[in-house]
């Protein structure tokens, strides 16, 4: 259908999915954890703005993982069809979904550095104005994120089960991204339902989304039937 084999297609998913297990600790972890005072509008902006440079790079690795969620998703219907191709392109389009709002919500960051150099020195009304509403857009970042990963939670409940039938991908390997998508999805629907949620449950049960990366690398490697 495509020209393109399930052995070509999991060494591009699988590149795919190498990048953006270094891009995302990076754009999140590295960077607005790093730069993001929680509470405080005026530090928040003075980070930022003191790292521009930096901060740009986070967004560049978030429109690259969204790019490559799609690839990845395209990717992955190459390989599961065979098992179930409604339900293997209905986990594409979720991952494509799941990349999309990410893609949307990239504005919201976007326009930081822009509302943080509007800010003067000499209006410090202005200035304070400016930084609470720098600190709106990153909330309104970090929400819609959230609930894009419900639904990329959701794609990995529907690929962890795809992986359980294939025959070709080991069972405890479905089990474990399984797990890995119900964790997003608790997180997601916890910080929708419970104020102060702190929980992170999906940072213990990503384990089977890197065991994914590897084994895909090793199907592409030795090649492998689907049918």
């Amino acid at each position: 259908m495509t020209g393109v084999s399930p052995r070509q297609a999991a060494i591009t998913g699988g590149a795919g999915l190498l990048l953006m297990a270094f891009l995302a600790p990076f754009a999140n972890f590295y960077v607005l954890k790093k730069l993001i005072v929680p509470g405080d509008a005026a530090a928040t902006a003075a980070g930022i703005g003191a790292s521009a440079g930096l901060f740009r790079l986070a967004i560049a690795a978030f429109l690259i993982i969204a790019i490559l969620d799609i690839v990845v998703a395209w990717a992955l219907n190459i390989i599961l069809q065979s098992v179930n191709k409604e339900l293997s392109r209905l986990a594409a389009w979720l991952r494509i979904i799941y990349a999309a709002i990410l893609l949307m919500c990239l504005n919201c960051l976007i326009s930081v550095p822009q509302v943080i150099a509007s800010a003067s020195a000499d209006d410090p009304l202005l200035s304070a104005q400016l930084y609470a509403q720098v600190m709106t857009l990153l909330n309104i970042f970090q929400s819609g994120w959230s609930l894009a990963l419900s639904v990329f939670g959701l794609h990995l409940l529907i690929l962890g089960w795809l992986l359980l039938r294939s025959g070709f991908f080991p069972k405890f390997l479905g089990v474990l991204v399984v797990i890995a998508g119900a964790g997003y999805l608790i997180d997601s629907f916890g910080n929708i339902a419970v104020p102060g949620y702190s929980l992170n449950i999906a940072m213990y049960t990503f384990i089977g989304e890197v065991l994914m990366i590897i084994w895909l690398f090793i199907r592409g490697i030795k090649g492998f039937k689907t049918d």
